[in-house]
């Protein structure tokens, strides 16, 4: 990367900068995470690769501008694992897993306020997914208390949020109505989490299968001659039916 960025090395790495190489550094964890889904080991090498030459890339950057190096990020991660595995490392006794994370919150909760991010709210990346967002502030929130019983409460307050949704439609204000959406949003997020489930990971995997099942839509009308914008509604209905009955096959 030295190489790349050096005065007769690579235009194109010579001009980057933090902030235009942040998209890549987010774009190549979701590859990981897809690699991952598909159980792809040979892809998940490559993309762990890719996700590695990120690191490199910004440490790069970051000793060009005099502030550490790649070997400074491998000693802060590795010092961070030990401070914050005591159990393992210090004198501490051995702990079951629940003690052990009731632990790391601890450490945690203390390096946020080494860095003034004394609020509970702290120090959850603004970005970062907004549903995985979501169900870290709301986690965050009931470390202390403030938190919905059960799943069931959370599924009483999504039908609450939609009702407020649905009356806002006659009014047709588009301000109003992604208030209302954003909120709905946000609960479903929190019942994810209240059903120990990533948002992410679920909506990934309905994302998934409305391809699966819209392929088949069209792999049948095109065995007819047709494309989807050849048929009726009602047509594509019956074949996204038949899809989801050979799924439960």
């Amino acid at each position: 990367m030295a190489r790349l960025r050096a005065p007769d090395g690579c235009a194109w790495d010579q001009e980057q900068d933090f902030t235009s190489i942040a998209p890549y550094t987010i774009e190549e964890g979701y590859e990981v995470a897809e690699a991952i889904a598909r159980q792809d080991r040979p892809a998940l090498k490559d993309e762990l690769g890719d996700l590695l030459l990120q690191v490199v890339y910004h440490a790069q950057m970051a000793k060009e501008a005099g502030d550490f190096a790649f070997a400074d990020v491998a000693k802060s991660i590795n010092d961070k694992m030990i401070r914050r595995h005591p159990h393992v490392f210090g004198e501490d006794a051995a702990r079951d897993a629940a003690t052990q994370i009731e632990a790391w919150e601890v450490q945690k909760a203390a390096e946020r306020a080494e860095r003034a991010e004394t609020g509970t709210l702290s120090g959850v990346a603004v970005n970062l997914p907004a549903l995985t967002r979501a169900a870290k502030l709301t986690r965050r929130a009931a470390r202390v208390g403030f938190d919905w019983p059960d799943a069931a409460s959370v599924l009483d307050k999504l039908e609450e949020e939609a009702a407020e949704l649905r009356a806002e439609l006659p009014r047709a204000e588009p301000s109003r109505i992604a208030d209302e959406l954003g909120d709905l949003l946000f609960v479903l997020a929190n019942l994810a989490r209240k059903l120990d489930l990533d948002p992410e990971a679920c909506l990934r995997g309905a994302n998934a299968k409305f391809e699966r099942r819209f392929g088949v839509i069209e792999a049948r009308l095109a065995a007819e001659g047709r494309s989807p914008a050849d048929a009726s509604l009602e047509e594509m209905e019956a074949h996204w039916q038949e899809a989801k009955r050979a799924e439960r096959l």
